[in-house]
């Protein structure tokens, strides 16, 4: 039970280091001043790995180191951070710890995905003039302009990356011996017809949801 543990413990500190390094070394401009890291993509899988308290933890240690290192944003920032992330990545991690296939993985992400789009929307509206210095009004026209596309396309390519990506992880994971197969028996187990399985057609789907969240980040700066 013990070695469980601590193996539960270095693989969410695993998690949350690769997502620190991701934020600091992959910042893509998407919309106007906003940018998109893919830290999220790695804390819903953890989400998807131990569930949405777990990927709570991972988020607001992520947020916290990130508020002390390289933001400047201060308080304010970490808490959008953290907003943002649990209201993607906990709820679509809830939603596969109830029904762990594919299925369940893509209507989680799907909610994950309105949640944070919602969610991000009030707290942009709420705090955006405390820490960027808006006035209330500008912030506000901005909501449809510039919060809710840069939104909609962060979670579009957190789930897209997320569903191409999480089998490759969680098998890694389990070669290193750092996930037991008991942790996600319902997708490692040859006869449960419920496991998680990547299809060609849902990995064409999440390559699809990856190209247009790029073209549209992509005329979002006038590129093309």
């Amino acid at each position: 039970m013990q070695d469980k543990r601590t193996k539960k413990m270095v693989t969410l500190a695993m998690l949350a280091a690769l997502s620190y390094l991701l934020m600091v070394f992959i910042r893509i401009p998407l919309v106007s001043f906003l940018k998109y890291e893919p830290k999220d993509v790695i804390i819903t899988i953890g989400a998807f790995i131990y569930g949405p308290v777990e990927g709570f933890l991972i988020s607001m240690v992520v947020s916290i180191v990130e508020m002390v290192t390289v933001s400047d944003t201060g308080w304010i920032g970490a808490v959008m951070n953290l907003v943002s992330t649990v209201s993607f990545a906990c709820i679509a991690g809830l939603v596969y710890k109830k029904n762990h296939t594919l299925k369940g993985a893509v209507i989680g992400l799907a909610l994950g995905l309105v949640s944070m789009v919602i969610v991000m929307l009030l707290w942009n509206y709420l705090l955006t003039p405390l820490y960027m210095g808006y006035p209330r009004e500008a912030v506000v026209a901005m909501l449809p302009t510039v919060f809710l596309p840069f939104n909609l396309i962060k979670g579009g390519l957190n789930a897209a990356l997320t569903i191409l990506i999480y089998k490759p992880v969680v098998t890694t994971l389990r070669k290193a011996h750092l996930v037991p197969v008991s942790e996600q028996a319902a997708e490692t187990d040859p006869a449960n017809p419920h496991k998680f399985h990547i299809s060609v057609g849902a990995a064409i789907g999440a390559i699809l949801v990856l190209a247009t969240c790029i073209l549209a980040a992509l005329a979002g700066m006038d590129i093309i």
